[in-house]
């Protein structure tokens, strides 16, 4: 019998692409929740697995040598997990390659730009005192539909982005695009943007891995305490 993989997680974008991963890929996994709006990240035994206090991270009790490894930083544990499973990498180096560069387009594009629309338009004019900062907004908001607007023109030539097959770099992306409203973005001239969200969510391990503790996923922002536990930490 496999051993379980031990995924650490909360229902977050980033949660999200492991736990789809795992689902696409049929691999087993233990879940641990990890309350980021308690502060649970940054308690020691945490740390102590994730260095830079964020989850997802897993535990695979069958890595490499058939030793246990533990990894950190969601687009790591996807190439990690793609490599173990055969699975969702493309099956040519040239695949792969373009495999890896949708993926780094999401871990330094997407992620951080999306995310930083979330924080100034939704958190931070909430926090004590509120940070409602119009050019921040503005920035955010217009960095992000210009990324899906070069999303979108990927998509006009491609069922999935890195080609005619579902990969790692579709997992890794469609759950912050999941979020375009939250992001303040219109979608209504992107529409093969739209397109490939729906054929995303429309596969049974998308749409498994996203329900995930969806019942544990609230509003943050009108949490003063949880905001301060998430972005009010020192570094350490």
């Amino acid at each position: 019998m496999t051993d379980l993989i031990d995924l650490y997680y909360w229902p977050t974008p980033n949660g999200w692409k492991i736990t789809i991963a795992l689902e696409e890929m049929g691999l087993p996994y233990t879940l641990n929740l990890v309350d980021i709006g308690a502060g649970e990240q940054f308690t020691p035994g945490f740390l102590a697995i994730s260095p830079n206090n964020k989850m997802p991270v897993i535990v695979d009790p069958d890595g490499p040598d058939a030793a246990p490894i533990t990894i950190f930083e969601s687009g790591a544990i996807l190439q990690y997990l793609a490599r173990k499973s055969g699975k969702f990498y493309g099956t040519t180096e040239r695949d792969r390659i373009k495999v890896d560069q949708w993926l780094m387009w999401q871990m330094g594009g997407l992620g951080p730009m999306a995310g930083q629309a979330h924080h100034f338009l939704k958190y931070a004019p909430n926090m004590a005192p509120p940070n409602d900062l119009p050019y921040a907004k503005t920035r955010y908001r217009q960095e992000t539909a210009r990324l899906y607007g070069v999303l979108n023109t990927r998509l006009a030539g491609w069922e999935f982005v890195a080609g005619d097959f579902f990969s790692i770099a579709d997992m890794a992306i469609w759950p912050w695009a999941s979020l375009w409203e939250g992001q303040q973005q219109d979608l209504s001239d992107k529409p093969h943007l739209s397109t490939w969200l729906d054929r995303c969510y429309a596969r049974p391990g998308v749409a498994k891995g996203r329900a995930v503790a969806k019942e544990l996923r609230g509003n943050l922002q009108d949490n003063k305490q949880a905001l301060k536990l998430l972005f009010g930490q020192k570094a350490r």
